[in-house]
């Protein structure tokens, strides 16, 4: 039997959001299947595609979804370059991103992404070319003050890069962690070290342009009556998923400084179904911490004469 390695955050509102969908639903982040595998199980009218750049999730999720045989179709790649693909070919009912870190990859001291591990690699797709070690070792001064500023948000960016710079070369994900615990305080459980790892991540992932290959797919393609539910852990992601359902979902495209609509206010591309973010509740948070952070946000693309998408 498998030893789950991975809790799929706010599962039963991603259940309840496809709940009464019908066809081809895209996991465009497979990751190990757990969030398909609940949708499988609640859902018998869908199929799944899941869309993962890990080979090693791929390997887990293809056998925890051996008994869907029939119903779910493994894709290796970025959901950026593969949803526009699938969107093309099939008649796409949902797509769901889970947008972080499978525990695995955070846990795995092999995958360099603790602040425990003897390696500094980060890469979510082991065979890319750019790590973690290439960015804290070789990026200039400007390069790396920028990713820390811009993906993490970092207080004092150009200090911190300054240091790293300084204690070249690092080979571990620990050395960077203890390096930073020295620059800044403490607060709370979290770790000095996170929002640095994080920036360095989303930078080795080219996660925020993933994200946002992915919405302008949908956008291109507008899958007519598909829900779109994406699961953001950083404010940059949510603020970019918020920003982009609320343009969708605007009927009146007219400048702010028309004085009259002309437009004819019929441009909304559907309607958003959270008009606040859902969040795990108080029990998942106790049960798996790393939920804490997680926001959901859902969207639904308008019906082609009044026909819903298979």
């Amino acid at each position: 039997m498998q030893r789950i390695p991975h809790i799929p955050v706010l599962q039963e509102p991603i259940v309840e959001a496809f709940r009464d969908s019908e066809g081809y639903i895209v996991d465009a982040t497979l990751g190990f299947g757990g969030h398909s595998q609940a949708l499988l199980e609640a859902n018998p009218k869908i199929k799944i595609i899941g869309i993962d750049r890990d080979r090693e999730a791929i390997a887990f999720a293809k056998e925890r979804l051996a008994p869907f045989q029939g119903r779910v179709e493994i894709l290796r790649g970025t959901f950026a370059t593969q949803l526009p693909k699938l969107l093309e070919t099939y008649p796409i009912a949902g797509v769901l991103a889970d947008i972080g870190v499978s525990s695995l990859q955070l846990d795995k001291r092999e995958r360099g992404f603790s602040f425990e591990s003897d390696l500094l690699d980060m890469r979510m797709d082991q065979e890319a070319p750019l790590s973690a070690y290439e960015v804290v070792n070789h990026y200039d001064l400007a390069r790396l003050q920028e990713v820390l500023r811009r993906y993490g948000e970092v207080r004092g960016a150009e200090r911190i890069a300054r240091a790293i710079i300084a204690h070249r070369p690092i080979a571990s994900a620990k050395e960077l962690a203890n390096l930073i615990a020295r620059l800044l305080p403490k607060k709370g459980k979290i770790h000095p070290a996170t929002t640095i790892f994080q920036a360095i991540r989303i930078e080795v992932n080219r996660e925020l342009e993933e994200l946002e290959g992915l919405l302008k797919a949908l956008e291109e393609h507008r899958p007519p009556g598909a829900k779109v539910a994406i699961i953001t852990f950083h404010s940059l992601e949510d603020r970019i998923v918020k920003e982009t359902f609320r343009r969708w979902a605007r009927n009146c495209i007219c400048p702010p400084e028309t004085f009259r609509c002309q437009c004819q206010k019929n441009h909304a591309l559907g309607t958003i179904i959270t008009k606040r973010p859902i969040v795990a509740s108080s029990s998942e948070v106790a049960h798996n911490p790393r939920s804490r952070s997680a926001k959901l946000r859902l969207f639904q693309f308008k019906e082609t004469n009044g026909t819903r998408a298979r």
